[in-house]
């Protein structure tokens, strides 16, 4: 497995990825001074929503996809029925971000996120993600704002009001 530019990498599931293309900021997560990664399982079978199109342009802005070998395969199948909350594409997202060092799981999914936290994998969401982008400044302040305000009237994106409306008092 050969990764790029970073030591830090970071593993996403689909469903911060799917938050992140809403608020239009999937480019913007690429330039962060990190490796981006996510399962090739999650990124064949579950970014259904995402064109042929915009899953090419992702793996050109660099997006790595990263195998899942049987061995893995079985791990997340075993975590699957160990942790009833989490699906087996959750599991593959844990299992690959439990292998690499120094890795961070990016996760929309609080019961994954706890669980990984519980396995010591360091895990945010998709408000680390958007603090990262101001912080290496990969993105204008307004741009994330507007994002904010998309997550707050998207019924489909769950982060607390709360949360949501002390990022965008922040960034300036």
């Amino acid at each position: 497995m050969v990764l790029g530019r970073s030591m830090r990498i970071i593993v996403s599931d689909t469903s911060c990825v799917i938050d992140l293309r809403k608020g239009q900021l999937l480019d913007a997560l690429l330039e962060l001074p990190y490796t981006i990664a996510m399962p090739r399982p999650l990124f064949d079978d579950e970014l259904l929503n995402l064109k042929a199109e915009e899953k090419e342009r992702l793996l050109v802005c660099g997006l790595e996809l990263l195998d899942v070998d049987g061995t893995s395969v079985n791990t997340a199948r075993a975590y699957r029925k160990r942790f009833k909350r989490l699906g087996l594409y959750d599991c593959f997202a844990l299992v690959v971000a439990e292998q690499l060092e120094k890795s961070i799981l990016l996760t929309g999914d609080k019961n994954l996120k706890k669980v990984a936290i519980e396995q010591g994998v360091e895990a945010h969401g998709v408000l680390w993600a958007t603090d990262q982008l101001h912080k290496h400044k990969c993105c204008s302040a307004q741009r994330l704002k507007n994002a904010l305000r998309g997550f707050l009237e998207d019924p489909l994106v769950f982060v607390p009001d709360d949360l949501i409306h002390a990022r965008l008092r922040r960034y300036r």
